[in-house]
């Protein structure tokens, strides 16, 4: 999925850093990722590690980490189950009604067609779950290859945050159902989707990656129709966006992101913690140096690499696309 601050490109980055600071063999070692967004971090440590703790606010997130991180064991016929859904016949539902010109005559984030396919599939995945035709760990599998699905044919710059006037290139292809195959192994690991600064008085454990929003852009309204086909509930959808009800992010506001950061590393029950956090976020290097250092031996890490872009405009400077990213480092006392 395209998706802001996702760390895919630094992966390597971040795996190499916390080998070096925690040591080569973790195979005993409990990692968390608590703003997990699209788990990719999480997922990179899932066969290193005893145990992986993956979190996020965001309720599209916890369905990809139920699937990604929790499901660790093989699923029979599940690819059966989605050749079933990708034959559907298209139906008329919210996604349709709500966010396609067929459907209400303005909104435009998926083609006619698609919205249709979208909405008799997530229909039939809850009717099965409803008749317990198929079980929590089947249930999460789809509804992530779903959500994958159809991102891939959003008539979107990427986000959800508005949608584009005239259908794109991507956005008129028929939406194809594509397994959102996860890692197996022995190991079981936790899902939860929590305000992260009350999580962490629940969890303990060896290695915890934090990776938070970075500026004032809530995850709430740039991904909330990924959230309204993972919740498939009903609500009057607000605005020209066809907006749902969201909680704002502490994180996300100049004046509460500071006490927010220095609760969650001060309650934090684990030996090692890092922070990604780039040179354009609210909290400056500093001033994470300071908050962290109060609470143990402080260390840091940078990269350089290619921000996120939303598009893929042949005229932007792309000297401006390069960006620094801040790997803070702490291990507690």
């Amino acid at each position: 999925m395209n998706y802001i601050g996702s760390k895919n490109k630094l992966s390597n980055f971040i795996k190499k850093t916390v080998y070096e600071v925690a040591g080569n063999d973790l195979t005993d070692k409990v990692f968390c990722d608590i703003f997990a967004g699209t788990g990719i971090v999480g997922r990179n440590f899932k066969q290193e590690v005893k145990k992986v703790i993956s979190n996020d606010f965001e309720y599209y997130s916890f369905v990809l980490n139920k699937n990604y991180i929790e499901n660790h064991r093989p699923i029979e016929d599940k690819e059966k189950y989605l050749i079933q859904l990708q034959e559907l016949a298209p139906k008329k539902g919210f996604v349709y009604n709500n966010y396609c010109i067929g459907g209400n005559g303005e909104r435009q984030y998926f083609s006619d067609e698609n919205g249709l396919k979208i909405d008799a599939i997530r229909s039939r995945i809850e009717e099965w779950k409803n008749e317990k035709k198929i079980d929590g760990r089947l249930y999460f599998f789809l509804l992530a290859s779903l959500l994958e699905s159809a991102d891939k044919v959003a008539n979107t710059a990427s986000v959800y945050g508005a949608y584009l006037k005239n259908l794109k290139k991507s956005a008129q292809k028929e939406l194809n159902l594509v397994s959102a195959n996860f890692d197996i192994n022995k190991n079981s690991h936790e899902v939860f989707n929590e305000d992260s600064n009350i999580l962490i008085n629940k969890i303990e454990g060896d290695i915890l990656y934090m990776d938070p929003p970075y500026n004032s852009r809530q995850y709430g309204a740039n991904y909330h129709l990924l959230n309204t086909i993972a919740l498939y509930d009903k609500f009057i959808p607000k605005g020209k966006t066809g907006l749902r009800d969201y909680q704002k992010s502490e994180y996300c506001s100049k004046a509460k992101v500071h006490s927010a950061f220095e609760e969650l590393i001060k309650n934090a029950n684990f030996k090692y913690i890092f922070l990604s956090y780039n040179n354009e976020g609210l909290m400056t290097e500093n001033e994470v140096k300071k908050i962290m250092s109060k609470y143990g031996k402080y260390d840091l890490s940078t990269t350089n690499y290619q921000r996120f872009k939303a598009d893929k405009d042949e005229n932007r400077d792309h000297k401006a696309d390069k960006t620094t990213e801040y790997l803070h480092i702490l291990e507690k006392i």
